[in-house]
């Protein structure tokens, strides 16, 4: 048994982690002082009628220079409608789908998929984050300007430090030249010039020095320094010495240079000049453009001709002054926190719902060639092909989950002369139709000739993993047996003779057989090496294997496939000598003339007669909600499978072997009724048949089938459509060369089986056991199958026992599978006509969407919300409503749960959309939803209920506001004053839902502390977004309504809610009009300038300018908390500068000030806690790198200093206002 592990740690390394008997000792002084003293809820401000204060001051405010500070923009938030865009050429929805459906949830599956997006812009919203979400991003500069300066040079650099300019791109010189005496009152002769090395440097704020040595070592001090910033311009000067210069100084007097060399001379006062007119264009473009600011004194200068020395002073001031601000911050810039890339709270971009797909891999049908190959042309010209046509389908079989994944692609790879071994009405036939057309025919816009022989083809697979495999089955036309068949091809003799004995019987076989297939051979690689989706692209194809008769089904071929990698199992498989070239890549994301699984051509499509056509295949997506997706565009396909057909105990027919069965889709079982032309044809035919045959095999009364058939379903279903299936004696044998009815010597008709498609108004999708007729009566669908009536018409194959075995798979966006959701909606438009809803059938049938399937939930996400919603408003009883918002929250919270919560904020911004205002239609949805909170969040309500409608209270506060801001433009009401907008009865509910909720937050949180974090964010996002749409007034009472919940001492977890809900809120695009930064007195006209300045918190001050206020009061009330608490305050509040300070709605010095003026009293603030701050531990810029509450710019540390009389006390060290008010 081991011993814990604390009694082999020392003592000494124990004790390490706990605090020092000093803080212990602070900290249970401090709580029990905090015990002892009576507990004193502040005093409750009223905030000002915002809406009347406008009204009153009007005048005021339409008079003030910064009157934008003070009021809101006009039309601040808009309704837009976006056009949807789908990846399509034409819209997947048929055009009469609209029409023709009858079904409330068709009906409202195609408005989902037709409908445009809906979103509530608000204009400044940018703005309503925090300050790294400010549309002016705040510049992180990687370090400060470095100046250098001639006493903080380093004397022991052996490199040149001083030119900066080097590394800059700046001008630099150097080189040696004979100085004259600086003193003027001396004579300059020819004996006062010395020998000096000078070197030209730029400095880091962009201006020049000229620093002169004795030698060459310019790392040392130099001897003398002219500074280019004061010269005014550098002439030639040859009176005094050869190749002399001198460089006019502002101050009037000269340097006097001489070079050694002519050259050298101009090249000296060249690239001076150069300095000092780069500096000049710079200051006069800037003078040009405005951005020389009132400070500046240049433009009061003299501008007369005389005046050129003054003008040039003035300029040099400006150029000083100027590069000066260039490398000037603003002091937030050094903050921290603006220099972090911190985006825990801020909120992932919301997109539009949109068609996504898994890993999606491109299959390129190359080749299929066996060994044996011939001519098959009469005169034996031409290429060497195989000697009778083969067809290959692919599909994609997931051995891990024991499951087909994708749709069946059928490709024919036989070249021209093969296919012509075919009677040319064959494949025109085999697919169900007779009729030969000549005329072009278009699919989407597409002729109908370019998609008839696919090749390459898009899978997608949504969960890949190694275990996924390609299979690829090949048949052949139907002529016997396979083994008999595949003998030929098995074997290394002379392949001439075979080949041509092989080719006659083909001919023969193709003539007279043409239309039916048998099973021949099949093959697999694997697709991909590892769950991320890396394609294998070095897997070939297997060897063709011979198909074993006995093992054609799905499940048997997953049972071959799960000993693929073992080479034992594998080798006892017959081979068939032959190769099948197809390889895999992957999809390039601007892939081109692409066409989806219902042919409709993807956008980026060249419709020309050669182009290459890509077929995308449907892929089989888990019935799992993390696998699935919201539908966004209209598809309707039912797949086919015949099983089995147990026929050896018939005793209708003579003959029943050698079965083929062929499938149709009818809508009626009248007589005349005929097939719908919606079955997916096969190579080389039309795209859609009337009919189409499974694999016929020889000599089998008991066959297995292993076809899909893939069907278009009409938009309208009704109890008449169904499938028929008509089974075919096939004659493999030619009994009389001289029969001129071929036909019917090839095929006789033994039985029917037919299965309706819709049973209980869902579409079967289940395995069916049917029995077989031996005749087709009209009206058979309304024989009961299996029964023996003595009057029914219907003669049935062995007594009516179930023969025949069929499976369905329902591939659709607008059928459900799911009983629950089916009848819910067939209730509504059963009682549709009965408009408003009720009744307590709608409840229960309500209650049983708990039990929807979370994948089916999720794939009809908005068609489902859109039906709660409309049934909200129509409900008569609350009780309705109530259910409605309970399956919400079950929506919401399994939505949550599974991770998809981003479909949620995808529909409530783009799809999410109230009813059309009318007169007659009052209730509103913000209306209705908010009773239906307030009732589920009462005490005596379920209790898991409530809390998960805290939990996720973003989304019905999401929703309310959007239907506020959409009822107010619908209705016109936008256009009222503030305080008519809205009923007072929705006022009521919505101060009755913000004081329920409170409980939760304040006194509950420790039962569900994410429900409490969540639904207290969720609040304060309402709130703030109310002041763009309520009286403004009606809102900062209710933020007082929130604040009077809590009180001085309440624990940690309070306070983080309590200053989230702050941040939150005064985040606010528009927090400086909603604070009124302007003078309050009593006069009619007040002028800013009259304004006293008041540095302590009154409660006019308080009361006028509320948010801040607020902000300020609860901040010094966190002052006298513990130091977390104090840190969190400090935080909102740095926070909320810092995004003044970059906000570029504010960035002139007026507008600063007029700013700074809202936080004035913050000084007295400091004055009154600076025992609680100590800034001289810890520089302003330190952060703390902890996983706690980030650092304020103080070390908030319990510290007793003597307390000063004075306002500002000198103990309160300059930096505390300086890191706090930044420039402001």
């Amino acid at each position: 048994m081991a011993t814990p592990a604390h009694s082999e740690t020392r003592k000494f390394t124990r004790g390490l982690g706990k605090p020092g008997t000093a803080a212990e000792l602070r900290q249970s002084v401090s709580e029990v002082v905090r015990t002892s003293v009576l507990v004193v809820k502040p005093k409750v401000i009223e905030p000002l009628d915002y809406e009347n204060v406008l009204v009153q001051r009007k005048t005021q405010i339409l008079s003030d220079v910064l009157r934008d500070m003070l009021q809101f923009p006009l039309e601040d938030f808009e309704i837009s409608t976006l056009r949807r865009q789908g990846r399509t050429v034409f819209s997947t929805v048929p055009e009469n789908a609209e029409r023709e459906a009858q079904r409330l949830f068709v009906q409202e599956c195609i408005k989902t998929y037709k409908s445009d997006w809906h979103v509530v812009n608000y204009k400044y919203e940018d703005y309503s984050g925090d300050f790294r979400q400010l549309p002016v991003k705040v510049s992180r500069p990687d370090k400060l300007a470095v100046h250098i300066f001639e006493v903080d040079e380093d004397a022991d650099k052996d490199e040149d430090t001083a030119s900066l300019g080097s590394q800059k791109g700046g001008i630099t010189k150097h080189g040696w030249l004979y100085k004259g005496n600086m003193n003027s009152a001396i004579s300059v002769t020819m004996r006062s010039f010395k020998r000096r090395y000078f070197h030209l440097a730029q400095l880091g704020d962009g201006s020049y020095n000229l620093n002169f040595y004795k030698d060459e070592k310019i790392s040392k001090e130099p001897k003398g320094t002219i500074f280019l910033d004061s010269c005014m311009g550098v002439i030639q000067n040859t009176k005094v010495r050869r190749f002399a210069f001198e460089l006019k100084m502002q101050d009037k007097s000269t340097y006097l240079l001489a070079a050694e060399s002519e050259g050298e001379m101009e090249e000296w006062i060249n690239t001076l000049n150069k300095i000092l007119h780069s500096s000049f264009e710079m200051a006069m473009q800037e003078k040009r453009n405005g951005e020389v600011h009132d400070d500046d004194d240049l433009g009061k200068s003299d501008s007369s001709p005389g005046s050129m020395d003054s003008f040039q002073v003035g300029l040099s001031r400006d150029i000083a002054t100027r590069l000066l601000n260039e490398t000037r911050l603003k002091l937030f810039t050094l903050d921290p926190d603006t220099q972090k890339l911190d985006f825990s709270g801020i909120e992932p971009d919301v997109k539009q719902f949109e068609e996504k797909f898994g890993k999606r891999v491109l299959v390129n049908c190359n080749d299929l060639s066996f060994n044996l190959q011939s001519c098959v042309a009469e005169n034996e010209e031409g290429p060497t092909t195989n000697v009778e046509p083969f067809y290959i389908t692919l599909s994609l079989f997931d051995i891990q989950n024991g499951r087909k994944i994708s749709s069946d692609f059928h490709v024919d790879l036989n070249h021209p002369s093969v296919r012509g071994m075919l009677p040319s009405n064959t494949s025109q036939y085999i697919n169900g139709g007779g009729d030969i057309h000549t005329e072009v025919r278009l699919v989407h816009g597409v002729p109908e000739s370019v998609m008839q022989y696919p090749r390459q083809g898009v899978f997608s697979v949504t969960c890949p993993h190694p275990d996924i495999f390609l299979v690829a089955r090949i048949e052949k036309v139907l002529q016997g047996g396979i083994n008999h068949c595949a003998e030929p091809y098995m074997k290394n003799s002379d392949s001439t003779k075979v080949a041509q004995k092989v080719l006659k019987n083909a001919k023969l076989a193709c003539g007279r057989l043409g239309q039916y297939r048998m099973p021949f051979a099949w093959a697999a690689r694997p697709l991909f090496k590892d769950a991320s989706g890396t394609l294998d692209k070095g897997a070939r194809f297997s060897a063709l294997y011979r198909q074993d008769g006995n093992k054609l089904s799905n499940e048997d071929m997953l049972k071959l496939l799960a000993d693929f990698r073992k080479p034992e199992k594998m080798a006892k498989l017959p081979v068939i000598l032959g190769n099948l070239d197809v390889t895999i890549d992957n999809v390039a994301p601007d892939l081109t003339n692409c066409v989806t699984s219902s042919y409709i051509p993807v956008k980026q499509f060249d419709v020309s007669e050669k182009a290459t056509i890509f077929f995308e295949v449907e892929e089989f997506v888990p019935c799992l909600a993390k696998c699935s997706q919201p539908f966004t565009t209209y598809s309707n396909h039912l797949y086919v499978y015949p099983k089995y057909l147990k026929y050896d105990g018939q005793k209708s027919f003579a003959k029943a072997r050698n079965i083929a069965v062929c499938i149709e889709f009818r809508d009626s079982d009248d007589e005349d009724a005929v097939s719908l032309k919606c079955i997916y044809g096969r190579p080389g035919g039309p795209l859609f048949t009337k009919n189409s045959f499974a694999a016929v095999l020889h000599h089998q009364q008991n066959p297995e089938f292993y076809d899909e058939f893939k069907i278009e379903l009409p938009t309208q279903l009704h109890e008449k459509h169904h499938l028929l299936f008509t089974f075919y004696h096939i004659s493999c044998e030619s009994n009389s060369k001289a029969s001129t009815k071929k036909r019917e010597l090839v095929e006789t008709q033994v039985g029917y089986a037919w299965i309706p498609l819709l049973k209980d108004g869902r579409v079967i999708m289940n395995e069916s056991h049917i029995p077989v007729a031996a005749n087709l009566p009209p009206g058979y669908l309304s024989c009961q199958e299996g029964a023996k009536h003595t009057n029914s018409e219907v003669k049935w194959v062995d007594g009516g026992k179930s023969l025949f075995r069929i499976s369905t798979h329902l591939v659709s966006t607008v059928y459900t599978q799911d009983q629950h959701l089916h009848n819910f909606f067939h209730h509504c438009q059963s009682h549709k006509s009965a408009s408003p809803v009720s009744g307590g059938q709608l409840v229960k049938y309500l209650k049983s969407l708990h039990a929807m399937e979370a994948h089916v939930m999720i794939k009809f996400l908005p068609t489902i919300l859109n039906q709660l919603f409309r049934v909200l408003t129509t409900a008569t009883q609350e009780d309705v409503a109530v259910n409605v918002t309970r399956v919400m929250i079950h929506i919401v919270a399994q939505c949550h749960e599974e991770g998809l919560e981003h479909y949620l904020r995808s529909y409530v911004k783009y799809v999410f959309r109230t009813e059309p205002y009318t007169s007659a239609n009052s209730r509103t949805i913000h209306e209705e939803l908010a009773k239906a909170m307030m009732a589920i969040l009462k005490p005596s309500t379920d209790f898991l209920t409530s809390n998960k409608l805290l939990k996720y209270s973003w989304y019905f506060f999401e929703a309310l506001v959007k239907s506020m801001a959409q009822y107010l433009i619908e209705s016109c009401k936008v256009k009222l004053s503030r305080n008519q907008r809205f009923s007072a009865s929705f006022h009521h509910t919505v101060e009755t839902l913000v004081n329920m909720i409170m409980p939760h937050i304040t006194q509950k949180y420790k039962d569900n502390l994410d429900a409490a974090r969540n639904a207290n964010h969720s609040l304060a996002v309402f709130i703030k977004r109310c002041f763009n749409l309520m009286d403004r007034g009606f809102v900062f009472k209710q933020i007082n309504n929130y604040m009077n919940c809590f009180v001085p001492g309440d624990p940690k977890t309070l306070f983080e809610f309590k200053f989230e809900f702050l941040r939150v809120v005064c985040n606010h695009e528009h927090y400086v009009p909603l604070n009124l930064p302007m003078p309050f007195g009593k006069g009619r006209i007040l002028r800013f300038q009259d304004f006293q300045l008041d540095y302590s918190l009154t409660d006019d001050f308080c009361k006028n300018h509320f948010l801040v206020g607020l902000l300020l009061r609860e901040v010094c009330a966190a002052l006298r908390e513990f130091r977390e608490i104090r840190q969190i305050s400090i935080c909102v509040l740095k926070n909320l500068m810092i995004k003044h300070t970059f906000d570029d709605r504010y960035t002139s010095k007026s507008q600063q000030a007029r700013l700074a003026t809202l936080y004035f009293p913050l000084f007295g603030l400091l004055q009154e806690n600076v025992n609680r701050l100590n800034v001289k531990e810890v520089s302003p810029l330190a952060v703390n790198h902890s996983n706690n509450v980030r650092e304020s710019l103080f070390t908030n540390t319990l510290m007793t200093p003597p307390r000063s009389s004075t306002f500002l006390d000198t103990s309160l060290h300059k930096d505390v206002f300086g890191a706090i008010s930044g420039d402001l």
